[in-house]
């Protein structure tokens, strides 16, 4: 398994395999709610989990700081229903 990259700065979160970016991003509704707006995994890489992966990332790190979470992201969503 690869490190995901949390990276504020952008927003987002990173997990590069093979040279690519798979990415979730997001935005901040609210001191204390976030919002996963963009998965992407490259073509080259699908099918391996990746965009779960990131996800899971995602929500957790929210979580741990008492966050709201909300999934604008069909992906994200979908996640969310089956997870949560």
């Amino acid at each position: 398994m690869h490190p995901i990259q949390y990276q504020p700065e952008r927003q987002r979160f990173v997990l590069v395999v093979d040279g690519q970016e798979a990415l979730l991003e997001y935005r901040m509704l609210a001191p204390d709610v976030i919002d996963f707006v963009h998965t992407f995994v490259p073509a080259a890489l699908r099918g391996r989990g990746l965009a779960a992966q990131l996800v899971a990332a995602g929500v957790a790190f929210a979580r741990e700081r008492g966050w709201r979470v909300i999934g604008s992201c069909g992906y994200v969503a979908a996640w969310l229903e089956r997870k949560c």
